[in-house]
């Protein structure tokens, strides 16, 4: 063989020897097989990856935006763009986000697109959850994806708080600060939490930084492990499958019509990996378009933070205004005194950590209400689920009430009346609404199903 011939075969043999090599230390045949598995052709189903792609956004414009800022509330002249602040000395931290807006290339783009990428993963995850609920997704063996789901819920509304405050603008401050008197007034400990999470009596010299602390590095690292342990227990389960009409052939074999061992639909390579491209690039087209057209919270316009002022309207991201409602409805006479041990339960703890506790405790415990002994691998219509969807619908109605509550001021400014009087207008509609809601929901559902339907039992596949 000439030279030639031997410099063309070891060319030809060095991609294999170098998948040999990565295979013996890595069983890169292992990861073959699971690039093979499939994934539904539902496109509801990528409300998920929606989620996941907003994270990866968030991520990379975060790192962006935390070149340039400075998480502290030392006083500095600032001498940029904005000529009503020039020559003023201005906390740092407002200082920063200002030159991140208007004198760093890109940055208010960027800045526009880290707002609108942290409202799109809040939403993307709530309807996601909705879809989960509404279709009995998670039903045994999938309990323990859907508390790992909720607790990433959780963590992207502490995400988006934490961050909330960090312009240390006069709007945010004052409507972080509502957080800080939700966590002083937790009883016997409410003075720990607070000084833990807020670095002392609010605002401090260490607020800023304890939340720029929380947002840039606990909560996202959180955020990443509880992702990647819901994307494991995903893999490992397999996803639900919306049911079949018949038996599927697939291939050279036929797929029974209650199978649920095989899943029909995309392989993860290259189909769904295409699909998953598709999605990412749509994400970011829609973040681009949001980002380019539409501003966000103008903090030149509020000014730095101020102790003795309030901004006339105040209100929080919408995915907060269900609590934020909770607080205006509840009557100050709720709150009580427990005479032997002298502690003081106030209505703030009440609207801002009692109600929403039960909320998010109904939301974990949720599999465990709805129970199901044996495994579940199709999902449900979920008009053949009186009672569930009933109750997912209640608990619809239940937090937009609470949320138009939130905006009382705003409703009673519209109505040409005040918010005393408003006020217990939302209250009965508070109790009564989900109730009546419910009840209507459950009543159709139940009429359209017939005496067999309703005593049928879904047979699931066995593992």
């Amino acid at each position: 063989m000439s030279r030639l011939d031997s410099l063309r075969q070891g060319a030809t043999d060095a991609p294999s020897r170098a998948y040999d090599w990565a295979d013996q230390r890595f069983e890169l045949d292992n990861s073959r097989n699971a690039l093979g598995k499939a994934f539904p052709a539902e496109d509801s189903f990528l409300l998920g990856e929606v989620a996941l792609f907003c994270f990866i956004v968030l991520a990379l414009t975060g790192i962006f935006l935390g070149m340039f800022f400075e998480p502290s509330t030392s006083s500095v002249t600032y001498e940029g763009s904005v000529e009503k602040f020039q020559g003023q000395e201005l906390p740092e931290a407002f200082v920063s986000v200002l030159q991140i807006t208007y004198d760093i290339p890109y940055g208010m783009f960027i800045r526009r697109m880290h707002h609108w990428a942290a409202h799109l993963f809040v939403a993307s995850i709530g309807l996601h959850m909705l879809r989960v609920f509404f279709t009995g997704a998670y039903r045994n063996p999938r309990e323990a994806n859907w508390v790992v789901g909720s607790g990433l819920a959780v963590l992207a509304m502490g995400a988006a708080y934490t961050g909330y405050a960090l312009p240390f603008d006069e709007f945010a401050s004052t409507a972080t600060g509502i957080g800080f008197n939700i966590a002083n007034s937790i009883p016997v400990v409410g003075g720990i939490a607070a000084k833990v999470m807020f670095g002392g009596e609010f605002p401090s010299s260490a607020t800023i930084p304890r939340l720029y602390f929380l947002h840039v590095l606990v909560i996202p690292v959180l955020i990443g492990v509880g992702l990647a342990l819901h994307m494991a227990i995903l893999i490992r389960q397999k996803h639900t499958e919306a049911p079949r009409d018949g038996d599927v052939e697939s291939g050279r074999k036929s797929v029974d019509q209650d199978d649920g061992d095989v899943i029909i639909g995309l392989p993860a390579f290259p189909n769904q990996v295409a699909v998953s491209a598709v999605v990412f690039f749509l994400t970011l087209a829609t973040l681009s378009v949001l980002a380019g057209f539409l501003p966000v919270h103008n903090i030149a316009e509020y000014g730095p933070n101020d102790p003795a002022g309030t901004p006339e309207l105040i209100m929080p991201d919408w995915f907060f205004m269900w609590l934020y409602g909770f607080l205006k409805l509840l009557p100050t006479w709720l709150s009580f005194t427990i005479p032997v041990v002298d502690i003081h339960v106030s209505t703030e703890f009440l609207g801002g950590v009692v109600l929403p506790g039960l909320v998010f405790l109904a939301v974990f415990a949720w599999p465990f209400i709805d129970y199901h002994s044996q495994q579940t691998h199709f999902t449900s219509d979920p008009l053949e689920r009186p009672w569930q969807t009933a109750t997912g619908v209640a608990a619809i109605v239940f937090i937009m009430i609470a949320s138009i509550a939130g905006m009382n001021n705003i409703l009673a400014e519209v109505l040409g009346t005040t918010t005393s009087a408003v006020n217990p207008f939302l209250i009965v509609a508070l109790l009564v609404a989900p109730a009546a809601s419910g009840g209507i929901v459950y009543r159709v559902l139940s009429d359209g199903r017939t005496p067999s339907d309703e005593g049928q039992q879904e047979v699931p596949s066995d593992d």
